[in-house]
């Protein structure tokens, strides 16, 4: 694993397989090239000509050719007749508030990096799904400790078997590190993996920000 890769935070785990993706490349190249035009006409920021700028179709989105609807999650840079500014058209399509990214940046610094909450509904697997009830007729604290006592265990019976739960950055890493080979063309072509690591390419990236955020290991 390369020292880079090794040192990678959470966010920028999730930024790794974002940037391979080939229809974020397509819109960040669209949207710069529109970004340009704009800054050429009114100025770039901090010194642009706002009041002018807000006027221009170009300055929302969507990007010409898309027209789906998006589902906004926090912040949505909103003018006075709701229109959605296109930088954060750009943040709320592909998950992150700040302004795009360009794909050929490499493990960008923490402050550039600042993701929107994931989706809320996920796919849950079965092996790793555990239900626990509560009967408020009845004592809690009795029943906290006994569903403390399940989680453990199962967490201790899917160890046995080889699953590395729960996932946190570090345990996944080497798993995540093989992925971005297979993306890359440097590890001969598995498919099994393949299909996993275009699957976080389209999407899977956000599953990573579910993880805790937690310091790199130094070691």
């Amino acid at each position: 694993m390369s020292d880079i890769l090794a040192r990678l935070t959470r966010d920028q785990w999730a930024w790794e397989f974002l940037r391979r993706n080939p229809d974020y490349r397509a819109d960040y190249g669209r949207f710069i090239a529109l970004w340009r035009a704009l800054e050429a006409d009114y100025g770039a920021p901090p010194n642009r000509d706002f009041s002018r700028w807000k006027q221009d179709p170009r300055a929302y989105g969507p990007l010409p050719g898309t027209d789906a609807p998006l589902a906004f999650t926090g912040e949505r840079c909103t003018v006075d007749d709701d229109r959605v500014l296109l930088e954060c058209w750009m943040g709320a399509k592909w998950g992150f508030y700040k302004f795009p990214l360009d794909p050929a940046c490499d493990a960008p610094a923490p402050d550039a990096l600042s993701w929107r909450p994931p989706p809320a509904d996920r796919d849950i697997d079965a092996a790793t799904r555990v239900d626990i009830h509560f009967d408020l007729a009845l004592p809690l604290p009795p029943q906290l400790e006994a569903a403390k006592f399940k989680l453990v265990s199962r967490t201790a019976d899917l160890r046995r078997q080889g699953h590395a739960v729960p996932h946190t950055v570090p345990n996944q890493r080497a798993h995540w590190a093989a992925l971005l080979r297979q993306l890359d063309g440097l590890d001969s072509p598995e498919p099994a993996l393949l299909q996993a690591a275009r699957a976080m390419v389209a999407g899977g990236y956000r599953d990573i920000l579910r993880l805790a955020d937690t310091a790199v290991d130094q070691n």
